[in-house]
């Protein structure tokens, strides 16, 4: 199936492109459980079934850091690690530029004071360069890999200190850290240039080299390593970088970044994250009202919600732009049997409360009264009787 002809080189055309933690990861007692039965198909062709559940449920929010049972694992004698979650690869070495999402707490009062999750936007460290409140951080993350997602326990004297935090005052003094940190990945470079130190041209590069081994590693069944490529993509993108940005080189920043939206709302949709595919879609369609794909995406989403309104208004606009699809004339057809469908029960169920009410049954009734009755008319009749003798 196609959606308006070939698709951008660059974007994997297929719904079952890997998602990029399109919804930040919530706090959870452990990991999701991943299946994986995704089919690798042609790179224009779009598929809406047969795909299994990848990542799971997101970990759902608590109050506190979560509870893990695995092992304590000393970094450091004031940094100590459990793992949540196994990661892959290697691990990162001195100026790696490391892509990331964390929480933390305070270790005393379980008070959360920063999350970036929360924010959508990952942290990038630059190990060996990091703040210095970032130190016992910046130490657990050196021992993780791509993908994983550990608990971290700080001590105050590589955290914020004794004077404890400015910027977040629920911070008191000699406060002990936990951190949930997820390593999204990295980038090996020696010299360990970060993304406010790339010029434009390197950092739309650098997020195309990812998106483009985002899609190699898809096409491998990678799909959790495709992920994490994708989000470090975006995360070249981000929105302080967008704005800054006109002309010519927002359109060369855009032509990397929207791709990189619709895989990841096409997986979002295997995924039965049907809310969020609907939030990626809608970040492309507010810079390029008129995609296709967007809307097509969305209206998808939208029409598994339920929504059949605003999903029929998506799929119409669509094939204004691609009247000759056959995917877009598909879910319409969709739309209107399902329709059709919950007409006709509804007319079922509404037969059954105002049909016709059914004819009420003589009563039988007293034999005395009907003898009564008997009698009065026979004496009727005889009555009549003699008054016509008589006249």
């Amino acid at each position: 199936m196609f959606i308006s002809g070939e698709d951008d080189k660059n974007e994997i055309g297929t719904e079952n492109t890997a998602f990029v933690h399109g919804k930040p990861p919530q706090d959870a007692a452990g990991p999701p459980k991943v299946e994986s039965d995704m089919e690798i198909v042609d790179e224009n062709e779009i598929v809406t079934e047969n795909t299994a559940f990848v990542h799971g449920e997101p970990p759902q929010d608590a109050a506190g850091p979560p509870k893990v049972e695995s092992d304590m694992e000393i970094l450091h004698e004031k940094v100590k690690k459990q793992i949540i979650k196994e990661g892959h690869g290697q691990k990162p070495s001195k100026y790696s530029t490391c892509f990331l999402h964390y929480r933390a707490w305070t270790e005393t009062t379980k008070h959360k004071f920063d999350d970036t999750w929360h924010e959508q936007q990952p942290l990038e460290l630059v190990l060996g360069k990091e703040k210095t409140e970032m130190t016992g951080l910046a130490i657990g993350v050196s021992s993780m890999k791509s993908g994983e997602r550990a608990l971290l326990h700080v001590g105050w004297e590589l955290g914020y200190g004794k004077e404890g935090s400015f910027s977040f005052p629920n911070v008191p003094p000699m406060a002990n850290i936990l951190y949930e940190v997820e390593l999204i990945g990295f980038d090996e470079t020696k010299e360990g240039k970060a993304r406010a130190d790339m010029t434009v041209e390197e950092r739309i590069g650098a997020a195309d080299r990812r998106k483009m081994d985002g899609n190699s590693l898809f096409k491998e069944d990678k799909l959790e390593e495709a992920m994490q490529q994708y989000e470090m993509a975006i995360a070249y993108m981000g929105d302080d970088f967008m704005f800054q940005l006109f002309g010519k080189y927002r359109d060369m920043a855009l032509a990397v970044k929207n791709p990189c939206h619709l895989n990841m709302a096409a997986c979002l949709i295997k995924l039965k994250r049907y809310e969020d595919a609907i939030g990626h879609c809608s970040i492309v369609l507010s810079e390029d009202e008129n995609n296709v794909k967007a809307m097509f995406r969305r209206g998808k989403a939208r029409a598994e919600l339920g929504q059949t309104d605003v999903a029929r208004e998506d799929f119409l606009k669509a094939r204004k732009y691609a009247p000759e699809d056959k995917a877009i004339a598909r879910e319409l057809r969709m739309l209107a049997e399902q329709d059709k469908a919950i007409y006709q029960k509804q007319k079922e169920i509404y037969k059954g409360i105002f049909g016709p009410r059914p004819e009420p049954k003589p009563k039988g009734g007293n034999w005395l009264i009907r003898l009564w009755h008997w009698l009065l008319s026979l004496f009727y009749y005889m009555f009549r009787r003699e008054r016509v003798k008589a006249d």
